[in-house]
C-alpha cells in the first residue's frame, strides 16, 4: 500500500477539489439555469454535475491514478480490472435534491485499493461540512468549510479544525435513515420488522450520502439500502463510515460491500453502528 505521508498528500488533493467542486455547484444552485438533462438510465444530469465533474477530474488527474465518475463512467472492465489503486467520485450526490433545492445533494470521492475504500470525502457545499477519512487514521468532521474557487489545504491544517468521529452520543431512541428518492417496498417491509422489535425507532428520509454520515457522526444507526444503487453512489460514504468504526455490509451475505467489480451496480446493503441487532 500507499506509504502514510503520500496518502495524506492524496487526501488533500481529494479534499481541495471536492470543496472547489462545491464552488462550482453554488454558482448553478444559486442561479435561475440548471440545463437539466436526463441520463440513458433516466436520472438527471445538470450544468453543476458537468462542471463538478471536470473540476475534480483535471484536479485527480495530477495524481496518476485512474479516475471512475458517474460523469465518465463507460470504463471497460477489462481496463479497470487491472487498477490496484483508482478514484471513485460522484460529482454531484443527490442531483435530485439539488433540483428540488434542498441542500441535501454532496460531493464524494473515495481512493480505493484492492477493491476497498481506503480514503474518502464528502462534502456538502450548503453548509460547508467536510466529512473526511483515512485508513488506519479514523474519520473526521471540520464545519463550516465553505467552498472557494481557489481552495487548496493539508489534511494537517483541516485536522487541526475537526472532530473525531463519531461523535459523543447518549440518544436512548434508535434512528433509521432512508432515502428520500429510493424508497421500495423491501425496505419499507424491513424498516416495520424494525420498528416492531424495537419500539422506540424513528424514521429520518435524507438525501445522498448525508445518510452514512449521520450513522458515522452518530445520529443515527442503521441505514437500509434494498433497492440498486451504483459504487459510486457509497464508495466515499463507506469510508467515512468505516472511518468511525462503523460497517457497511451486504444485505444477503453480511460481507462487506467491496468495489470495482464488473458491473458497478450494488447489491443491497445495510450500514450499521450496531446498536440494533437485527
Amino acid at each position: 500500500m500507499i506509504e502514510l505521508p503520500e496518502l495524506y498528500n492524496l487526501l488533500s488533493i481529494a479534499i481541495s477539489a471536492a470543496v472547489r467542486a462545491g464552488f462550482k455547484i453554488l454558482q448553478v444552485y444559486n442561479s435561475d439555469d440548471f440545463q437539466v438533462n436526463l441520463k440513458s438510465d433516466r436520472t438527471p444530469l445538470t450544468l453543476a454535475d458537468r462542471l463538478a465533474h471536470e473540476e475534480i477530474k483535471n484536479s485527480l488527474s495530477k495524481t496518476f491514478i485512474p479516475v471512475l465518475s458517474e460523469e465518465g463512467r463507460n470504463i471497460l472492465y477489462e481496463e479497470r480490472k487491472s487498477w490496484d489503486y483508482f478514484w471513485i467520485v460522484d460529482p454531484l450526490d443527490g442531483t435530485k435534491e439539488f433540483i428540488k433545492r434542498n441542500g441535501e445533494f454532496t460531493v464524494n470521492i473515495a481512493l480505493i485499493y484492492e477493491h476497498v475504500p481506503i480514503a474518502g470525502v464528502v462534502y456538502v457545499p450548503v453548509t460547508g461540512k467536510l466529512y473526511f477519512s483515512l485508513i488506519n487514521e479514523g474519520a473526521y468532521l471540520a464545519d463550516n468549510l465553505l467552498p472557494t474557487e481557489d481552495y487548496s489545504e493539508s489534511v494537517e491544517s483541516i485536522k487541526k479544525l475537526a472532530i473525531r468521529l463519531p461523535l459523543a452520543t447518549n440518544r436512548e431512541n434508535f434512528i433509521i435513515v432512508e432515502s428520500r428518492s429510493h424508497s421500495t417496498p423491501e425496505t419499507i417491509e424491513f424498516i416495520n420488522r424494525v420498528q416492531y422489535k424495537y419500539k422506540n425507532v424513528e424514521l429520518l428520509p435524507i438525501g445522498s450520502s448525508l445518510k452514512m454520515c449521520l450513522i458515522a457522526e452518530g445520529k443515527a444507526d442503521l441505514y437500509p439500502r434494498l433497492s440498486l444503487s451504483n459504487e459510486w453512489d457509497t464508495a466515499a460514504g463507506q469510508a467515512i463510515v468505516e472511518g468511525a468504526g462503523f460497517s457497511v455490509k451486504e444485505y444477503e451475505t453480511n460481507e462487506r460491500l467491496m468495489y470495482n467489480k464488473e458491473e458497478l451496480i450494488n447489491p443491497w446493503f445495510i450500514v450499521s453502528n450496531g446498536r440494533l441487532n437485527i
